[in-house]
């Protein structure tokens, strides 16, 4: 939950009396405060004095303790929502005044720093290095070969570099997918997502890399799910449900093995699939339980699952995965972190393909957390579905033009309609980046 400042000084969140200091009578007063405060806003010199948990759920190795380095203070983000924390208030009023300006994240579009065509090349880059690595440890576990899964985190870090620039130019690679390479490439999606939702959200950069690990690494246990269960066109017995879910399970002892790993990222594998009413898999852990980590990803996993074509089915479209993650709030995913999800992602998000109420078509470019149905698309086609000459247009502007009001969404199309596809508008500004590049 997001915890609010009042205005007015007397509700400002504090458990306990304050007790005043000073070492001598003319000496200023200094006051000791306890509040809760969310992780996010952590400081080295804060003692830690509760958490939302037990002490035992996470790796800590006291309990009750002065943050000294940001170490200490990433489990705790890792793991936990909030914490209660005693410090001064002097030094606690400027912290106190960052909750607004957290919460405030949630309802803004993710900052850009390259335009779309700038970033596209980095981030096809970065996407085709980071399914290589997927690939190859693929290989190496079907040889039963030894891992050097740390060797992911710089090809993970060129990701977030991506991400931080402009996030829809990795959410475009992400819409391009095949049914026959599903859990490669959902590994790689739910990490750029996982990066994305963390930015999104607020946390540190230097949690990104982290959290685009758990994304990267949390199915590792499916490449040891027989094919025949794994792959499977029909609905699978309970017998093979019970084989499916060890991938938990697997998936936790081929990463909790790694000393170079951080624990969160063995703990989201295996807790990725627990939900908040107490009914997942494989431990059936109260919400409490249930690190920050592992909820983020349950819900990024669910998305690109429900969206993606499978042996089995065809992938539903953005809006119907919203529509069931929205459902499933508070008894399979975390309230707060999907509604923030559905803000980030939008009803139309970066890369589908739309038709406007002019007739128009577009791929959608960009996504704004306040106007979930007018995102900011690039016109490729006329009314007549005649190519244009490319041009972006923002739907939540007041208008677009003299005398031309803003249109509005149509419908979605699926891609490839009226001969316009994702990849092949990819391919065309990947040829213009070369162009200017030579």
């Amino acid at each position: 939950m997001w915890f609010r400042r009042k205005s007015s000084k007397q509700h400002r969140p504090q458990v306990s009396a304050p007790l005043a200091l000073a070492t001598h009578s003319d000496a200023p007063v200094s006051t000791l405060q306890r509040v809760r405060l969310p992780v996010d806003l952590l400081q080295p010199g804060m003692r830690i004095v509760s958490l939302d948990r037990p002490w035992t759920q996470v790796p800590v190795l006291f309990q009750g303790f002065t943050l000294t380095d940001d170490n200490q203070a990433q489990i705790l983000r890792q793991y936990c929502e909030w914490v209660l924390v005693e410090d001064e208030e002097t030094r606690l009023n400027p912290v106190l005044d960052q909750i607004s300006v957290l919460k405030r994240r949630t309802n803004e579009p993710l900052p850009e720093t390259r335009s779309l065509p700038q970033e596209l090349p980095r981030a096809q880059a970065a996407w085709s290095r980071t399914q290589a690595f997927v690939e190859e440890v693929t290989r190496q576990i079907e040889a039963g070969n030894d891992l050097n899964l740390q060797s992911a985190r710089p090809i993970i870090r060129e990701c977030v570099d991506s991400v931080k620039a402009n996030a829809s130019a990795m959410f475009w690679m992400s819409r391009i997918k095949s049914r026959d390479a599903y859990t490669a490439e959902h590994c790689l999606r739910v990490a750029i997502f996982c990066v994305a939702f963390a930015r999104f959200l607020g946390m540190p950069d230097e949690d990104l890399e982290t959290v685009g690990m758990c994304g990267l690494l949390h199915d590792l246990g499916k490449l040891k799910v027989p094919d025949e269960i794994l792959n499977k066109p029909g609905a699978l017995t309970p017998e093979e449900h019970g084989i499916m879910r060890q991938h938990t399970t697997l998936g936790y002892e081929l990463l909790s093995g790694d000393p170079h790993l951080d624990p969160i990222i063995s703990d989201v594998s295996r807790h990725h699939h627990e939900r908040m009413d107490g009914r997942g898999y494989p431990e059936q852990l109260a919400e409490w339980q249930i690190s920050r980590f592992a909820r983020l990803v349950s819900i990024v996993d669910a998305y690109d699952a429900i969206t993606s074509d499978r042996c089995y089915r065809d992938g539903l479209p953005a809006s119907e995965a919203i529509r069931i993650l929205f459902r499933n709030r508070g008894q399979q995913f975390d309230t707060t972190m999907v509604e923030a999800f559905i803000r980030m992602i939008g009803v139309y998000p970066p890369g589908s393909l739309v038709e406007l109420s002019t007739g128009e078509v577009a791929i959608v470019v960009a996504t704004h957390p306040g106007r979930k149905l007018k995102p900011r698309v690039e016109i490729l086609l006329d009314g007549d579905k005649r190519p244009v000459t490319p041009r972006v247009m923002d739907l939540g502007a007041s208008d677009s033009g003299p005398g031309r009001a803003t249109p509005d969404i149509a419908r979605p199309l699926p891609d490839g309609a009226f001969g316009v596809s994702l990849r092949g508008r990819i391919k065309q500004l990947m040829a213009v980046a070369d162009t200017y590049a030579s």
